[in-house]
């Protein structure tokens, strides 16, 4: 518990759920305006095991981390399971998503209106900053594994980790 938790204020706390192999600018915007609007902002790293990422869950939390530090109120963990229940372990009553297009809306409607009626948790959809409304990581992977310019799409420690380990492929 916070100090101002142990003093009987209650916070404000959100979730920004993903699997951010890499985290981008577009993510970080997100959970950059989430960090204005709430008191805590979780950052989960979403453990899905049939995918093989290229970076390891320790090392997307530690990237996360190391980029979202001067927010000053972001929590990064690793998740395995239902999200709703990532929610209620920790008392937080929001999910935040940013929305590219129109087409990320139907799945993350169908998501949100599941997760409310699994446990009350409410979504809150924030349209992306027009500059990020193409990215995603696995585009950012595929750029970068051709050799393309990616460095304006990630925060430069990302950026790097991401270069050295295409190097090491």
């Amino acid at each position: 518990m916070t100090a101002p938790e142990s003093e009987g204020i209650t916070l404000r706390r959100a979730v920004c759920p993903g699997s951010f192999d890499p985290i981008t600018n577009g993510h970080l915007d997100i959970i950059g305006r989430a960090s204005k609007l709430y008191d805590v902002v979780h950052v989960a790293v979403m453990i899905n095991q049939s995918k093989k990422g290229l970076f390891t869950v320790d090392e997307r939390i530690e990237l996360i981390r190391e980029v979202t530090a001067d927010f000053g109120n972001v929590e990064v963990e690793s998740f395995h399971g239902l999200l709703v229940d990532f929610c209620k372990q920790r008392d937080i009553p929001a999910i935040v998503k940013g929305l590219r297009a129109v087409s990320d809306f139907d799945y993350e409607l169908q998501m949100a209106q599941m997760n409310n009626g699994l446990s009350g948790v409410e979504t809150l959809f924030v349209p992306t900053n027009p500059t990020y409304s193409f990215l995603s990581s696995s585009l950012v992977k595929e750029v970068a594994t051709w050799g393309g310019d990616v460095a304006h799409l990630l925060p430069p420690t990302v950026h790097e980790a991401l270069v050295k380990r295409l190097g090491e492929k």
